[in-house]
């Protein structure tokens, strides 16, 4: 570990400004640089698939006054390398030197060969480019009955396009919750064409090829099939990198004087034994603030630990869906509401423990199911099933 008067961010999204804040509120007074790859200062992105899909909000700023926290803040420049030995950060801008650096590059999205005019969404951009054609009448396929091709179908139906989705799979998000929960969805899908099982054989400017044969037409195509980490730009480093940047429960990596953070990080968790990448704003949040108390901290102070419980929601066709845990770690499914309206879903390991409890359009159940799989406690140590309450969800 070295001495440290130069803190580089790499990443421009919430882990990034957690991190900053983080930094400043323990009163470190060195130089602290952001480097942000997009041209748009820090905003949130959950809102990009609901708010501003729907034309409720334009813009979702985040809570970060660079001027104030004294950052310098690079935009529209990328990190093409690093050089750990002689800790030097290489971006399209020139060099920066660091003495801790902080990765919070991200991912992203997943694209198919094909049509340079199909969309992904991952930025401000995307979201106020796919929303300006999202017209009436419009012909939108969407490829992957994913979490965000079902936010973005619902976007789409809501204002008035022809909506098809074609999806691999055998059901709506059977690759998070397994093909007998991903059906229960089928229905919310009723003024979309949905087509399950298919596989897609090309995406043209005009249409989608089915493997079949079949051709969809399509006015705008949206690609919604997952992401990648963001890290070939440390190709060639000293930085281990397998499915994402490997750190451990203090966020460090294979160097000690580089972390990571967000959906470029893959975690180690105690709490399961097994190492995690998670890729939801809750996760960022929290990561962000351990990441920038490490990054300043003496060498031989005792370090915070990240391992929360991972939380994530989605908004579709009118239902609120909640996720609290990790259901890898389940070796039995327990349905908790069978009679209530809405639904709870507890996975539990083989001593009994609650290790995640999944909610449909029950935000109680889902406050609850916080603390029961924190103490990972029994599913039967709480009152599930109360009634169905609406809440808020863009998060500014």
């Amino acid at each position: 570990m070295t001495a440290v008067d130069r803190v580089v961010v790499v990443g421009g999204g919430l882990a990034a400004t957690r991190a900053v804040s983080a930094i400043r509120r323990a009163g470190y007074p060195g130089a602290i640089t952001v480097v942000g790859a997009e041209r748009h200062t820090p905003y949130d992105r959950p809102p990009l698939s609901k708010a501003v899909l729907s034309g409720t909000l334009d813009r979702t700023p985040l809570r970060f006054d660079a001027a104030a926290l004294g950052v310098g803040l690079r935009l529209a420049t990328t990190a093409t390398g690093v050089d750990t030995g002689r800790r030097i950060l290489h971006t399209t801008d020139g060099q920066i030197d660091y003495d801790r650096l902080v990765i919070a590059t991200g991912a992203t999205p997943v694209r198919l060969p094909g049509a340079q005019s199909q969309i992904t969404l991952r930025t401000i951009d995307d979201a106020i480019a796919l929303r300006g054609r999202l017209t009436p009448g419009a012909r939108v396929v969407v490829i992957g009955a994913s979490w965000i091709g079902a936010e973005v179908a619902t976007a789409a139906v809501a204002r008035g396009c022809r909506v098809t989705c074609v999806e691999a799979g055998p059901a709506p998000l059977a690759h998070a919750l397994g093909p007998e929960l991903g059906a229960t969805t089928t229905d919310w899908w009723s003024g979309v064409d949905l087509r399950l099982g298919v596989l897609v054989e090309a995406v043209l400017d005009d249409c989608v090829v089915l493997a079949d044969g079949t051709e969809i037409q399509a006015d705008t195509v949206v690609v919604g099939i997952g992401v990648r980490p963001e890290t070939a730009w440390l190709d060639g480093s000293d930085v281990a990198v397998d499915r994402g940047v490997l750190v451990d429960e203090h966020l460090r990596t294979s160097d000690p004087n580089v972390l990571a953070v967000g959906d470029v990080a893959a975690r180690w968790s105690p709490r399961w034994d097994v190492r995690l990448r998670v890729e939801h704003w809750e996760d960022a949040a929290a990561a962000g603030a351990v990441a920038g108390r490490v990054a300043i901290a003496d060498e031989d102070a005792d370090l915070p630990v990240h391992d929360p419980v991972p939380y994530f929601w989605s908004d579709q066709f009118g239902h609120k869906v909640q996720m609290v845990g990790h259901p890898g770690a389940g070796q039995q499914r327990t349905e908790l509401t069978p009679e209530a309206p809405g639904r709870t879903v507890a996975w539990v390991d083989g001593s009994g423990q609650t290790v995640a409890v999944l909610t449909i359009d029950r935000p109680h159940d889902a406050a609850a199911a916080r603390g029961v799989v924190d103490r990972c406690a029994p599913p039967d140590t709480v009152t599930w099933g109360r009634a169905a309450r609406r809440e808020p969800t863009t998060r500014t």
